[in-house]
């Protein structure tokens, strides 16, 4: 049989289970109907046995190695189907063990609701509370409620870690960390060099800008510096900036439509999102998903948002990062083969969405979005590139958390893990862990469940959305800086098109960092816009 066979009778296999799986997460999601979780479980199981066949893996191992492909979409292919097959090369049992269980644990985590004084609290509810309240014990208590959470489902992920590593160990991994990076073509090794870069470069300007931060956030809550504990930030894990008077933006986003503004920006620089806005669901209520995300049904135009929009900058910084994955479904050229019609790493896709996430604290891009005069535009620049910098220390700092903290999840998992959770994050956040606290809130971060072992690649997605804005200046603009305005500018759109999403999946992602940008991943542009300015 030859290969190119193999492949087209594979994709007639797979995609429309594929579609199916993706309508019916849609429809969990949206919803958070456990029969509908429970008919994505089923799904899954389904595909992921067809990855189990050891006759189907050995076949493409041997194709591979073989050394007789010649095309290079097809040598690219059996690349990735050598991976896909090879991380389900475990008992089908355990495999889908694994499945079931994730969509148990993911239900409980979206259906729980935080419940202060007997008020059920949505996330949004949630994080304005922790945004606007003064009162030190109404912000721990809510804190407290969003976290217990973990409790809930903390034996259940403990299960879960359990069979992760079992089937990496089956395969002959480590566990299930080094299992998973290696599997996604990256490597251990090549992580630990870049986040130790990151620890060197971030370590001192983050603290300098957190003291800065504690006195603030500390004199409105009447309280000393050194009386700060998690609570006191503005999200439940200090991952993202607090609005401080000095970082202040909703008040611009006030009574506008983010998703407007996201269209018609959009629109200007030639990438239509009207189909994939209509095709979504944007807009809060009981049981649906309390996060957001973008999601490709089936390869083939039908890409969709999940969000719960509020007129204010987290939503409209959110919108713009969802669409930022959505145009990249979209613009991946539509004859490649069905393999490869997708982004080349979900790295990739994450320096996408946060470039153009970014713009919602770019007062030159707001002065074309909000229509702002040039005196207000230049009253703004300071204190927001002052937010963009204290965000971006503050998220490499929350990615070191993780990152640290998931590795050391699946090396050790007998290990004192609510002591491990606050050891890391005194070591690279510095915030004061309670006292006498010993809960799972590690497990309240529902990244554990859904998205093991990828919390890294956001950090990655940020270093390479730093290197897409230089060359976006210096080639496709033609300018100097790491300052641009794209807003109305078609050829910064072409370049996305054509350069960045247009070949799909044909090569590996670190190839394609270097094809679209002419220089290897790097995080010296990173440093220039964000660190070395914030020393």
């Amino acid at each position: 049989m030859e290969f190119a066979e193999f492949v087209d009778r594979h994709v007639e296999t797979i995609a429309p289970l594929e579609k199916e799986g993706a309508l019916a997460y849609w429809e969990a999601a949206t919803t958070g109907d456990e029969e509908k979780f429970d008919r994505y479980s089923e799904l899954l199981i389904e595909l992921e046995r067809i990855y189990t066949n050891a006759e189907d893996f050995e076949y493409v191992k041997g194709v591979r190695e073989s050394g007789k492909l010649k095309d290079e979409e097809l040598v690219r292919t059996a690349d990735l189907l050598y991976l896909r097959y090879l991380g389900n090369q475990v008992d089908p049992a355990l495999l889908e063990k694994m499945v079931e269980l994730g969509s148990i644990v993911e239900n409980k985590l979206q259906v729980y609701r935080a419940e202060v004084d007997g008020k059920r609290m949505t996330s949004n509810e949630v994080n304005r509370a922790l945004r606007e309240s003064t009162d030190s014990d109404y912000r721990r208590r809510v804190w407290e409620a969003s976290k217990r959470v973990g409790s809930v489902v903390e034996k259940d992920i403990m299960k879960l870690v359990a069979l992760r590593n079992e089937s990496a160990r089956h395969l002959g991994y480590e566990n299930y960390y080094v299992m998973s990076v290696e599997l996604n073509e990256q490597s251990e090794e090549q992580l630990l060099r870049i986040f130790e870069e990151l620890d060197a470069l971030t370590k001192e300007p983050f603290l300098a800008m957190k003291n800065e931060l504690d006195a603030e956030l500390a004199s409105s809550y009447g309280i000393d510096s050194k009386e700060m504990r998690p609570w006191h930030y503005h999200d439940p894990f200090f991952q993202e900036a607090p609005v401080t008077q000095m970082i202040a933006l909703d008040r611009f986003y006030k009574d506008a439509d983010p998703v407007e503004l996201a269209r018609t920006f959009f629109g200007s620089i030639g990438m239509e999102v009207g189909d994939i806005l209509s095709a979504s669901d944007l807009y809060e209520r009981e049981g649906k998903n309390p996060h957001a995300f973008c999601t490709d049904i089936d390869r083939e135009g039908d890409i969709r948002v999940l969000a719960n929009m509020k007129d204010d900058n987290y939503w409209m910084e959110t919108i713009l990062h969802e669409l930022g994955h959505g145009v990249y479904d979209k613009y991946i050229a539509r004859e490649l083969p069905y393999l490869l019609r997708m982004y080349t790493h979900i790295c990739l896709t994450e320096a996408s969405a946060m470039y153009f996430g970014r713009l919602s604290q770019d007062p030159v891009w707001m002065r074309h979005a909000l229509g702002l005069e040039e005196n207000e535009v230049e009253e703004l620049s300071v204190a927001v590139r002052r937010s963009l910098r204290m965000k971006q220390l503050i998220f490499a700092r929350w990615c070191q958390t993780m990152f640290h903290f998931e590795r050391e999840l699946y090396r050790n998992p007998d290990q004192d893990l609510n002591k491990l959770w606050w050891d890391v994050v005194e070591r690279c956040q510095f915030i004061t862990r309670p006292e006498g606290r010993d809960e799972p809130d590690w497990a309240s971060k529902i990244h554990m469940v859904i998205s093991p072992v990828y919390y890294h690649n956001y950090m990655l997605g940020e270093l390479f959305a730093s290197q897409l804005q230089r060359y976006v200046v210096a080639e496709v603009l033609k300018g100097s800086g790491d300052h641009a305005d794209i807003y109305g500018r078609a050829e910064v759109g072409r370049f996305f098109m054509e350069k960045f999403y247009g070949p799909g999946n044909t090569t590996d992602w670190l190839s394609h960092v270097e094809r679209v940008t002419g220089e290897p991943l790097t995080a010296r542009h990173y440093a220039r816009q964000f660190v070395e300015e914030a020393r």
